[in-house]
Formats: structure tokens, sequence, C-alpha cells
């Protein structure tokens, strides 16, 4: 008889049976373990570890401007003690309530006035507004200082960069690649007084820096957060 004919006659089957593979309690326990291990240290130490302070003997101190009035403050302490030549303000348009409440203030600009402000003598303060963007603005920063700095015959090799916290290893990455290989680049973490009293999961807003700060690290790290160069300034608009 024709195998077509007899096909009709097959059972309906709704299941079949087929191998399925799966961990001993060997594997499973090594499966936890690798990822498990990673993510509870992170849970715990991910937070100073982003946080990096790592200071250099500058004569150029770089404030990111969008840390605010009390950041601005400290980062004009930190200016005073540290024997610096020059402090670079920069940032771009205030987006978020670290900003400035001043009508059309840039970052950069509300830096500058609260740095004069605390005592820093004006030549001694360099203005350098970064591009508004509503991304990658540390790289536009990154790029608005190093073309400063260059337009006024101003050389250094290396620079002390003053930011927020768990964005310091960060802002750090960015600038050394805008910078290039010939300039090092410190870092030195600023947070409000009291701020590592509690634990980050205690504050929701510590909750969010982490977890976008994370995000952010994992990004520029493996993807130079999806730009095409290093930070080339002759490929930069």
């Amino acid at each position: 008889m024709p195998e077509d004919h007899l096909s009709w006659q097959r059972p309906v089957r709704l299941f079949e049976r087929r191998t399925l593979w799966c961990p001993t309690r060997l594997g499973a326990l090594c499966i936890v373990l690798f990822f498990g291990v990673p993510a509870g240290w992170w849970f715990m130490y991910g937070e100073s570890f982003l946080s990096l302070t790592d200071r250099l003997p500058a004569e150029i101190l770089v404030v990111e401007g969008w840390i605010g009035t009390e950041g601005t403050r400290a980062a004009a302490a930190e200016f005073r003690s540290g024997g610096y030549r020059y402090v670079v303000a920069t940032g771009s348009q205030p987006n978020d309530t670290r900003g400035w409440q001043e009508s059309g203030w840039s970052y950069a600009q509300g830096a500058e006035n609260e740095l004069a402000r605390s005592g820093i003598p004006t030549e001694e303060i360099i203005l350098a507004p970064a591009r508004n963007t509503e991304r990658e603005r540390t790289y536009e920063s990154a790029i608005a200082v190093e073309r400063k700095l260059q337009s006024l015959s101003i050389k250094s090799k290396c620079i002390n960069v003053f930011t927020w916290g768990p964005h310091a290893r960060r802002s750090r990455m960015v600038f050394a690649k805008v910078e290039g290989p010939g300039k090092e680049v410190g870092v030195i973490s600023w947070t409000p007084s009291g701020y590592q009293a509690l634990p980050w999961w205690s504050s929701s807003d510590r909750a969010k820096d982490l977890l976008t700060e994370t995000a952010g690290f994992i990004f520029e790290a493996l993807l130079n957060s999806g730009r095409g160069s290093n930070g080339i300034l002759a490929n930069h608009p």
C-alpha cells in the first residue's frame, strides 16, 4: 500500500520524547559560583569600586559642573590644597536635580561662578562648556576640556578629574581615551558628608546611581559607548 495512503492513519501526537540535559549537583554548584560570586561581590563592593579616587600630582584640575554647588565647593578646596595651576569647569546644559537653578546656565558656567565665589582667582579658572547632547555627556566634556587647553597652549603631563562618587571610574576611563596615551588621568570621587554612613541599598537614589553607573561602566569598557573611535579630536564634529 502506498506510504501517503497510510499517513492519515498515524496517530496525532501532542507530545514527544526528547533528551533533556540537566546539570549535575557539581555542575549546578559551579554555575551558582560562576554567576553568584561576582554578583555578590558587586552587591557588596560595586559602589566603592566605581567611586575611585586616584589623585595624581597634576597642575590641572577638571571639575564636572553637574556635581552641583556643594561638589564644586569641595573641588575648590581640592584646588587650594592640591597645588594646582588651573581649574577647568566643564559641562553642558543641566538636565537633572544636581544642576544649577539659574536659568540659562550650563554646568560649566555654574561651576565657574561657584569656584570664583569660593575664592579661586578668575585667572586660574578656565571655562570649557561642552556641546549640549542627550548622551555621551562625559565624552563631550572631555573633548571640550582638551580642545580648550589646546587653544590656550596649556600642556600638562597629567590632569585630575573631580566628579561624583560612582561616576568616577567611568569619568577617568573616558577622559583617558580622549587625552590619549601621552597624558595620565587621575580622578577624585566626591560625595556629600555622611553619604557612606548607610549602605547603598538603603537609598533609592544611590541604588539608581549604582545601576546606572554599572551599566555605563560596562558599556564604556566593552563597547566604547558605541563610539567609532577612541576620542580622536579630528574625527569629532
